[in-house]
């Protein structure tokens, strides 16, 4: 879907501050344009794209923790973030990166640690059409996972890739349905990866809003895994927001996460 100690990387708190100034300064620029959308903090994308000559930041930090076979992995993304630039009216283009550790942990005393970052994501989203009565908002978005820019740690042993369409439903003036379907690699096993999510969003007022999502992968020639999540976002101004989400797995071991983040829409 993807995405918790910050005060390892205090770059990441400049970051914050530089985005904060940007935003009051687009504030004071008349716009012409509607309140931004993100594809965060769900796990599905939404259809739109960001306006020609924009450039969209989005950004955050994640806490998962797994048991399975009694072992334990947790992992901290510190600064999951996906730049987007519209390009063309119905095209942006995306780049992707984070950076984060993991831990390991077996029996008494036993314990593996390391960190670094994972392979850039290059990639694009076209607007393929807009929703007509019955039929969807519906988008194409597509990317590969660069090894060669990961950590030791992180990197696969191939280039990875992921492609979807994604589809949008306005079911009443607070109610939206969204979801996605498309196919995956991710640079270690040779079969692909079916992979699926569906969002309900609800507007709560002007500003805030929640979602509920299911989520998951179906793997050629593995167990499929399935996933829930909900969360919250709150619109600073037309141009910034902010989020949290949090879910679990439903059908796999012990697994859940937690996350929050920060998004802002840079004018021409």
């Amino acid at each position: 879907m993807s995405k918790k100690n910050g005060m390892k990387n205090p770059y990441f708190f400049l970051f914050i501050l530089w985005v904060l100034c940007e935003s009051l300064n687009a504030q004071e620029k008349e716009n012409i344009f509607p309140a931004i959308i993100t594809d965060r903090p769900d796990q599905t994308e939404s259809p739109a794209v960001v306006p020609k000559n924009f450039l969209q930041i989005e950004t955050g930090f994640l806490y998962s923790e797994s048991k399975e076979n009694g072992i334990t992995e947790k992992e901290w993304v510190y600064n999951s973030s996906l730049f987007r630039y519209g390009l063309l009216e119905n095209l942006e283009l995306r780049l992707a990166l984070e950076i984060l550790s993991q831990e390991r942990f077996w029996n008494p005393g036993n314990k593996t640690s390391f960190s670094g970052t994972g392979p850039l994501n290059i990639g694009f989203k076209i607007g393929v059409t807009e929703e007509k009565g019955i039929l969807p908002k519906i988008g194409f978005l597509g990317g590969v996972f660069l090894p060669f820019t990961a950590s030791d740690e992180f990197k696969p042993e191939n280039t990875g890739g992921d492609f979807r369409l994604a589809f949008s439903h306005t079911l009443s003036e607070r109610l939206d349905f969204s979801y996605n379907l498309g196919i995956s690699w991710d640079g270690e096993a040779p079969h692909a990866i079916y992979i699926y999510s569906a969002a309900l969003g609800y507007a709560l007022s002007e500003k805030i809003s929640a979602f509920v999502e299911i989520f998951g992968d179906l793997p050629e020639g593995n167990e499929a895994e399935h996933f829930f999540d909900t969360g919250i976002t709150y619109l600073i101004s037309d141009q910034l927001q902010i989020d949290l989400a949090g879910g679990t797995g439903l059908n796999t071991a012990k697994y859940f996460f937690i996350g929050a983040g920060i998004s802002i829409r840079l004018p021409e």
